[in-house]
Order: structure tokens, then C-alpha cells, then sequence
């Protein structure tokens, strides 16, 4: 078996368990670390196939995460789930939540094509696909609906950025110290934003791109709308700048998606998201430079939050 680098090496037990559940004749011929995962450690595994051909497996392992049978018996149902729904989603293959059989918690599926997009370059093709999907996604009615969601953040937790807008800040947190709004349940990716949507770019026809799947479903949940809508919003906020992340639930909405009624039930889950973030900079931001958006410094994102947060609150407080 050949390396692509050190860090994509297989520990032993996970690698028996892999080889038990390939088809007759198949065997592991590369392995490839996958960057940008913050919770789990991401590999390809290339098989090679009785016939003489290759396919693509991806393992995902939690390493020294709590919690991680919890996140894997809910990936391990949205997956489930979502076979055979439309949504393009990587196919379950085998699941070790308590490491019974690997050294740590994994979980094996299938690899999807395409890849991350995380350029200001495309912006305006993409946008819409993401509320498109996003649209697909809460139109899911599961049978057994997933756990309701969680949100951890509180006016006591948010870190409020050097130099930011005081008055803007103090007037957001206000916001969250409410209770949450009534809203209508939805089927919730829950970390739905650029970097867990691959694309496919065709070179010469920009225009042509399209979604090629929609990956990392460990936090699926039951919810509003607005929540999933507010969690990509912040992330194009800090990825392509304020404007971007006002423009994404226009999006939603023209392709169909319906969010909270009033001005003030929006404004909550979109402020509740933005501080949720500021608990995270550093945590989210680093994917993102190993990406290649190398300018996304700690305090590149810092000031954009800031923007956005302040954005939020003249455009809808």
C-alpha cells in the first residue's frame, strides 16, 4: 500500500476493519489525508477492484472527540436517511461508533466527486445553488425526526471582538437574551455552509457549475429554517464579506424557502448566529488558510464579524 503522506497512514485495526468490509478481490492501494475537518480526522482510500479499476472510499475517524458515538449514530441515520432522497450525500458503508473494532470511533462511506470551493471568484453562480440545496435539504419529512436542535452560545459567552462597535454589539446581544421565537420544525443540516458542499467547475464553462454533494451530517437536527440559513450566512459574511452573507437569505427565499414572518424573529436567528461565531474565530478560520485563503487571519475574520454583526443590526434591528 503507498502513502500519499504520512499523515494519511491507517493505524492497524482500522485497517483490518476497512479490508472486512470491501467486496471479494478488493484492497486498499492509497490512502490520502483530506484537509479542512476540524471535529474528525478525513481520509481517501483508493481501492483497487477485482476488475483492475479503482474506486473511492472516505473514512472519517474521531480521535480523542467527546461525544463522538453521538456524532456518529446521528450521521450514521442521516446517511440512512437520506439514500434515495435526491439530496447528494455520501453512501454509508460501515460504521464503528464505540471503536469495538478500530482504534477510535469511524465511520466508512463513499467518496463524492467534485470539491470545495472557497474563492471569491464564482460567488454569484454559487450563491444561488447553495439556497437551492439548502431549500432540497428542508424539504426532507424524515419518518423519525432527528434530536432538536442545540445552541450553546448565551449573552454570557459571546466575545466581543478589539475594536468592535460597542453600541452594535451590546444591541445583538440584547437580542439573544430573548427567547427563541416560535417557528415551524424543519429537517436541519445544522453546519450547512461552503465548506461542506463540493462543487463541480467545469474550466471553460464557469456557468455550468453545479452541487456534487453535501457532506459532514453529524449535527442533523430538527428546527427552524432560519437557523440553517442564519449558519451559511455568517460563514459567506467571513468568507466573501458582510454583503454576501445579507445576500444568501434573498437567495433562500427566491428559490423558494420560506423563513420567520417578522423582521425581529429573522434578526434573531441571524444575530444568534453571528455571536455564535465569535466564540470560534480562530476554530473556523484555520480551515479556511490551509485552504489557501491565507489572507483569513484570526483578525481579518475578527473585523468582518464585526461588519456583519453591525450590517444585521442597521439593516434589520
Amino acid at each position: 500500500m503507498t502513502n500519499h503522506d504520512e499523515a494519511a497512514a491507517v493505524r492497524p485495526l482500522t485497517l483490518a476493519w476497512v479490508s472486512r468490509h470491501l467486496e471479494a478481490g478488493e484492497r486498499i492501494v492509497r490512502t490520502e489525508a483530506l484537509h479542512g475537518g476540524i471535529t474528525a480526522e478525513m481520509r481517501r482510500l483508493t481501492i483497487g477492484t477485482r476488475g483492475g479499476g479503482t474506486r473511492d472510499l472516505v473514512l472519517r475517524t474521531f480521535v480523542n472527540v467527546e461525544h463522538a458515538e453521538d456524532w456518529l449514530s446521528r450521521e450514521t441515520g442521516a446517511l440512512t436517511l437520506l439514500t434515495g432522497t435526491g439530496v447528494p450525500a455520501p453512501g454509508l458503508v460501515a460504521v464503528d461508533p464505540t471503536a469495538a473494532h478500530c482504534e477510535y470511533p469511524s465511520l466508512l462511506m463513499t467518496h463524492l466527486a467534485g470539491r470545495t470551493v472557497l474563492d471569491d471568484e464564482g460567488l454569484e453562480t454559487r450563491v444561488p445553488l447553495l439556497a437551492h440545496q439548502l431549500v432540497a435539504i428542508h424539504a426532507l419529512r424524515p419518518a423519525e425526526r432527528p434530536r432538536k436542535y442545540v445552541t450553546l452560545t448565551t449573552a454570557d459567552t459571546v466575545v466581543v471582538p478589539k475594536g468592535a462597535d460597542a453600541a452594535a454589539w451590546a444591541a445583538a446581544i440584547d437580542v439573544i437574551r430573548k427567547p427563541a421565537p416560535p417557528y415551524e420544525g424543519r429537517f436541519l443540516h445544522r453546519d450547512f455552509q461552503p465548506g461542506n458542499v463540493l462543487f463541480d467547475v467545469p474550466p471553460t464553462r464557469p456557468q455550468d457549475t453545479r452541487i456534487t454533494g453535501v457532506v459532514d451530517w453529524a449535527a442533523t437536527s430538527w428546527g427552524p429554517a432560519d437557523l440553517d440559513v442564519a449558519h451559511c450566512s455568517t460563514n459567506l459574511a467571513l468568507l466573501h464579506g458582510p454583503a454576501w452573507g445579507l445576500r444568501f437569505a434573498e437567495a433562500y427565499e427566491e428559490a423558494g424557502g420560506v423563513l420567520a414572518e417578522t423582521a425581529s424573529e429573522r434578526l434573531y436567528w441571524r444575530v444568534r448566529s453571528g455571536l455564535a461565531f465569535s466564540e470560534e474565530v480562530q476554530l473556523v478560520s484555520q480551515p479556511w488558510r490551509e485552504a489557501g485563503r491565507t489572507e483569513l487571519t484570526t483578525r481579518a475574520v475578527e473585523e468582518r464579524l464585526d461588519a456583519y454583526v453591525t450590517a444585521l443590526m442597521d439593516a434589520l434591528g
